[in-house]
């Protein structure tokens, strides 16, 4: 599971060297979460664009949202398949976060660099588009804390995850190796 993730200005910088047609306008900082706009790279007529998308499908019934899959089964889940074959993106984040059994929220981001690319897909719903992070078992960076991470994509898989209608299965059943550092965060209680 992902629950939020970040972006911070060296990241940004780093998604400028990638995608170069980069619209400053659509960049969006902070920590994103689920039900909010962010910033995806998807392809349009062939180019890798940064567009602005919703975090998260309507769940079926209007019963919130669905903000992640398993990488394992989303091609078996008709909710999902139509959308990884068809309309794969990648979420640009410096570090995402998970929570641990006592609820403390724990930083993961990737050791000695200054961002990554999180696997997703996307899909049209009322003339909004909305994205979906894949997610796949826990390395050892994050089993500690989470038996779920994002799917995290180096720069040539992200390309790969793109643009490679026969690579993306392949990339599904990845299981990343990165390397993670973790910074904890306790949750604060409120005074009542």
């Amino acid at each position: 599971m992902c629950g939020r993730y970040y972006v911070d200005d060296e990241t940004a910088r780093e998604i400028e060297k990638i995608v170069r047609q980069l619209d400053r306008k659509l960049l969006i900082k902070g920590e994103i979460y689920p039900g909010q706009k962010a910033s995806v790279i998807a392809r349009d007529a062939g180019e890798a664009v940064l567009r602005q998308m919703d975090w998260g499908y309507p769940a079926p019934q209007n019963k919130g949202l669905v903000i992640n899959a398993r990488s394992e089964s989303a091609l078996q889940k008709r909710m999902f398949s139509e959308s990884v074959m068809n309309r794969r993106c990648v979420i640009p984040a410096r570090r995402f976060y998970e929570w641990d059994k006592d609820k403390n929220k724990i930083a993961f981001q990737p050791e000695g660099k200054t961002g990554m690319f999180l696997a997703g897909f996307w899909k049209r719903f009322s003339e909004e588009d909305h994205f979906i992070i894949l997610t796949t078992d826990a390395n050892a960076s994050v089993r500690p804390v989470h038996n779920r991470m994002p799917l995290i994509l180096d720069e040539e898989r992200s390309r790969a995850w793109l643009e490679d209608e026969k690579k993306y299965e392949q990339l599904l059943g990845l299981r990343p190796d990165t390397p993670l550092e973790k910074e904890g965060f306790m949750q604060q209680s409120l005074p009542f």
